[in-house]
């Protein structure tokens, strides 16, 4: 699987705030996988010196590595929705990723998702399939992911096991169909948003089992009004996408 992805192209997607303790290795991490991959860091105004790291590695692969500079801290959903916007206007790409930059997701499994785009439109890097898991979180943390995502997929409808995850590819024609006002949420919000909009366009889903490995360089961005407004907008979602959605 996923021979004829190989050689197309791809744009990775990572959103940063302060993480001047990761960017650099994982840059490097990404170019070094053996498929066709550009980066675009969109960066939220880092005071660490995220951004001038990044202009550093334009120089080290160019044409390779891009930055998108935002004037403030606006929430990972604005920032992803701008790297997706930045992909379509762009041109010239198959597919785009978008990963964390604090090595929650290996770089080396971003290979698997696009060559998983050769059978599905959307592929979630999965924590709950069978293979997937997670590294270093209290059983507190891994209880309410699981709950969370239960929660989601009853209420939902649909059999998606990783409704918040955020590593995924995306096949560029399925971002181009998404109506980004409809995606105002962050964190894990946003991620149900995305998947459960492209799964009411038509989108095949697959998920492929990862690791997700707590971060180990710098701080989480997760916070409690975070996961509150994932759980009110699953009630929204429900209201909307009623009867809609294409299995």
């Amino acid at each position: 699987m996923g021979l004829a992805w190989a050689i197309l192209k791809s744009l990775v997607v990572v959103p940063t705030y302060n993480e001047a303790d990761n960017i650099a290795k994982l840059l490097d991490a990404l170019l070094a996988q053996e498929l066709n991959f550009d980066v675009l860091v969109v960066d939220d105004s880092s005071v660490d010196g995220t951004d001038k790291i990044v202009l550093q590695f334009k120089d080290k692969y160019p044409n390779r590595i891009h930055l998108l500079s935002r004037p403030e801290k606006a929430g990972l959903g604005a920032a992803y929705v701008a790297g997706f916007k930045w992909a379509v206007e762009a041109g010239g790409y198959d597919g785009v990723v978008q990963m964390d930059a604090d090595f929650s997701h290996d770089p080396k499994d971003a290979v698997r998702l696009v060559q998983g785009l050769e059978v599905a439109d959307v592929c979630i890097g999965s924590r709950y399939v069978h293979g997937g898991g997670v590294i270093d979180w209290s059983l507190r943390r891994e209880a309410l992911s699981r709950w969370g995502n239960a929660y989601a997929r009853l209420l939902l409808g649909v059999k998606v096991r990783d409704l918040t995850g955020g590593f995924k590819a995306w096949k560029i024609e399925v971002l181009e169909k998404l109506d980004w006002q409809d995606c105002s949420a962050s964190g894990y919000g946003f991620q149900i948003q995305t998947t459960l909009q492209a799964m009411v366009n038509g989108a095949s889903v697959l998920e492929i089992p990862i690791i997700f490995r707590d971060r180990t360089e710098g701080e989480s961005k997760m916070h409690g009004g975070i996961i509150t407004e994932a759980l009110i907008g699953v009630v929204r979602l429900r209201r909307a996408t009623r009867g809609k959605i294409v299995k």
